[in-house]
């Protein structure tokens, strides 16, 4: 039965990785008052004092198991085969080399051999990256440590949780997708924090499923072994950690990354962009109960997408049925933060249609056509996510909702890589803010740019946002 099981899967994947990418069909971007709203202050305050007042349970939901190995690239590249790009780079990190917080955790001796210049370049550098030193291209991206505070040297896993308990003085629960290899690690540097604060606050974590792993395949559509003989598998992309999400229980669930992280000094921006974002999902819910319990259901929902613009402007209420509408409004919901688009990496909001349908969905470029008219669409986003949301996975009277109900399988990745000197292919997951959230009631706000500062290289910790003082 196991080997009839496997036979499926292998002849499925295939199919899937060796059909034509799906394509995602674009309307118009999102664009203020189209699908993106932006709210003045005296209304901001209003959805903050509703967050600060509520009794919800909340949850922060970081995906966390990256490796920081993409951080230091350039520096693996230069001790390899150093071209213009790698050296500049290196250049600007070993003049910078006391602003990280990482320098601070050196030793005595080796810090001031790197202040007389008595180290080669090669040897520092693999101190840095390696297990014999301090082992930083192996380790999380979150355990890397990222910033200095007062006399503390802060990891992103710390820093998240530091942020998180300023949201509220109530309890406050996380849940970290990990790698299980570093859990010791993890664990260790979480409850250093949650002892410092003192502070009631619950850490869980989890791992991606091994068995949402994808099937590898050649280019002549062989599958492969790996090391131990067994056929070669890879993680499916973080649309598998769909099932995570689906196994919390809670009002409010906050989804950010964990590079996307300020300085404890400069967080004050994101703090209260979630506290708008959480108290905004609190009284859409409420708003969209009271519709569907008045006389005048169709007129309020009619409203309603006025003010939040949920569905496609056009949508004629009046001449919905009753089950039609139940579609739109039993759903999981989601308030995403949109950052104005400054040429980051990624995706971003967009109208799109499908069978006949016009919805707002969050687009990777990968998705997107090649052809003119689709590529013309993409180039002019105004805007891009920068993934900070506030979710809700249960219906509007508080009931859990099964959130694969609400995913769209189709929306998948191909994806090519190399494995031991050999290019395999295999699919990854429909993203978990992309297709795994393709049915849900999207609401989309402007945050300022301050909430995004996320740490794709080691030298984005140069900026001003991860600085205590610039």
């Amino acid at each position: 039965m196991e080997i009839d099981k496997k036979s499926t899967l292998i002849e499925k994947h295939k199919e899937m990785v060796f059909s034509s990418q799906p394509e995602i069909n674009l309307v118009s971007p999102c664009r203020l008052n189209e699908g993106i709203i932006r709210h003045s202050d005296f209304e901001k305050n209003r959805f903050k004092i509703r967050f600060e007042n509520g009794q919800q349970t909340i949850y922060f939901f970081i995906p966390a198991s990256g490796t920081g190995s993409r951080m230091f690239k350039f520096l693996y590249e230069f001790l390899a085969q150093p071209d213009e790009v790698s050296r500049s780079s290196t250049e600007r990190f070993l003049n910078a080399i006391e602003s990280f917080a990482f320098f601070d955790i050196l030793p005595y001796d080796l810090k001031k051999k790197v202040r007389e210049y008595d180290i080669s370049l090669d040897d520092f550098v693999s101190y840095l990256l390696k297990p014999e030193g301090l082992g930083l291209g192996l380790i999380p991206k979150g355990l890397v440590p990222f910033h200095k505070s007062r006399s503390f040297v802060l990891n992103a896993f710390q820093e998240q949780l530091l942020q998180g308990l300023r949201l509220k003085e109530d309890k406050i629960n996380f849940h970290f997708t990990i790698n299980k290899a570093h859990e010791s690690e993890i664990a260790s540097a979480l409850d250093s924090i949650r002892q410092l604060t003192g502070r009631a606050c619950n850490i869980e974590w989890s791992e991606q499923d091994p068995l949402t792993n994808s099937v590898a395949f050649d280019k002549d559509k062989n599958t492969l072994t790996d090391e131990a003989g067994n056929l070669l598998t890879r993680p499916s992309g973080h649309g598998a950690l769909l099932e995570n999400l689906n196994a919390i229980e809670s009002d409010i669930i906050f989804i950010k990354n964990i590079d996307n992280i300020q300085h404890e000094a400069k967080s004050e921006p994101s703090i209260e962009n979630l506290k708008y974002l959480g108290g905004m999902l609190d009284i859409l819910k409420s708003e969209l109960k009271e519709a569907m319990e008045s006389e005048n259901t169709r007129a309020q929902l009619t409203t309603l997408n006025l003010q939040y613009q949920f569905v496609n402007p056009e949508t004629n209420f009046a001449e919905m049925s009753d089950e039609e509408i139940k579609s739109i409004v039993y759903r999981p919901i989601r308030i995403c933060g949109m950052v104005r688009n400054e040429g980051q990496p990624g995706g971003g909001p967009f109208w799109v249609k499908e069978n006949g349908k016009i919805s707002k969905q969050i687009v990777e470029k990968s998705q997107i056509g090649k052809d003119g008219d689709q590529y013309r669409l993409m180039v002019q986003s105004q805007y891009f996510n920068p993934v900070l949301m506030a979710v809700s996975t249960k219906d509007i009277n508080g009931k859990k909702l099964d959130l694969k109900d609400f995913a769209d399988p189709g929306k998948y990745f191909i994806v090519e890589k190399s494995y031991q000197d050999k290019d395999i292919r295999f699919i990854e997951r429909p993203g978990l803010w992309n297709g795994s959230m393709s049915d849900w009631l999207s609401v989309f706000v402007e945050v300022p740019s301050e909430t995004f500062t996320p740490v794709k290289t080691v030298l984005d910790l140069l900026n001003k946002s991860h600085l205590e003082q610039s």
